[in-house]
């Protein structure tokens, strides 16, 4: 398949892009700088130079592939105020993707949580301004689109992690001097290594069927009490418990969530291989 992939240059999309070469895919990566464009000739895969906020570019960039795998999202307002405004915004490429996918069978992948019927986890879920997003994704099924949603892990961890959750809690201890979390920490984090998550997009272009809600967590869930140890021991500072006001410019440190991946696993055969988040921690210091 010819495979327009977003956010191409980006944390997971860097690595996604050498898994579909690796499958036999023709791979186009959308690239809006200079910078990013070199990033993804580099990886060996054709240039689409756009911008996300080019609606009409979009549509005619997916109308020439068989399928879109969006992963652009700026996670550098993953912890202000902005990140609503984020959410918006993707809302808005996604919408457009299923307007120029729609009646063509093609294929979309998106990421996110869709609802589960569990009212207890759909009130976590739907407290993501994301959330509205992933109804869209899952909905573009009714569209005849090929419509397949991953639920990526709030800590999806590697090298390439510049802004997600371990950068985050790692720079507020190294500015307070002490690795925080709230009350006894026991809340969990699902968590996966990039390159174990970027094995999941390829295989899910391949066989995964329209509509299902894929789960990438390699690890289900990790107490945060027990992450914001290590970095307290790579950093040679203590490990406490702290007022949530601590980590104000972080809203996602009370986060309490599993990712059970078993069904994930046996519909795909997906076998996460990578070091485990506590294992994979060291690389960040």
């Amino acid at each position: 398949m010819r495979v327009l992939v977003t956010g191409a240059s980006g944390h997971i999309g860097s690595a996604v892009l050498p898994e579909l070469r690796q499958a036999g895919h023709e791979v186009v990566g959308l690239a809006r700088s200079d910078a990013s464009a070199e990033a993804v000739r580099a990886l060996g895969v054709e240039v689409c130079r756009g911008d996300l906020d080019d609606l009409d570019g979009l549509r005619k960039a997916a109308a020439d592939v068989d399928a879109v795998i969006h992963l652009a999202f700026d996670h550098s307002k993953l912890a202000s105020t902005a990140f609503v405004d984020a959410a918006n915004a993707d809302h808005a490429v996604v919408r457009a993707f299923g307007d120029a996918l729609a009646g063509t069978g093609k294929t979309f992948i998106g990421v996110g949580v869709a609802p589960t019927g569990d009212p207890e986890r759909d009130a976590v879920i739907n407290a993501n301004p994301r959330a509205a997003v992933a109804r869209t994704i899952i909905g573009l099924r009714e569209r005849d689109v090929r419509a397949i949603l991953v639920a990526v892990p709030p800590v999806t961890h590697s090298s390439k992690d510049r802004h997600g959750f371990l950068p985050r809690m790692i720079e507020i201890a190294r500015r307070t001097g002490v690795s925080g979390y709230v009350g006894e920490g026991a809340n969990l984090w699902p968590a996966a290594h990039t390159l174990d998550v970027a094995h999941l997009f390829a295989l899910a272009l391949d066989k995964a069927p329209s509509g299902v809600q894929l789960i990438a967590a390699a690890e289900e869930g990790v107490p945060v009490r027990e992450i914001a140890e290590t970095i307290g021991r790579h950093l040679g500072i203590p490990a406490a418990s702290v007022p949530v006001e601590h980590f104000q410019e972080f809203p996602f440190i009370r986060l309490d969530i599993t990712m059970p991946s078993a069904e994930t696993r046996a519909l795909l055969g997906w076998d996460p291989v990578h070091p485990g988040l506590i294992a994979d921690l060291e690389r960040y210091f």
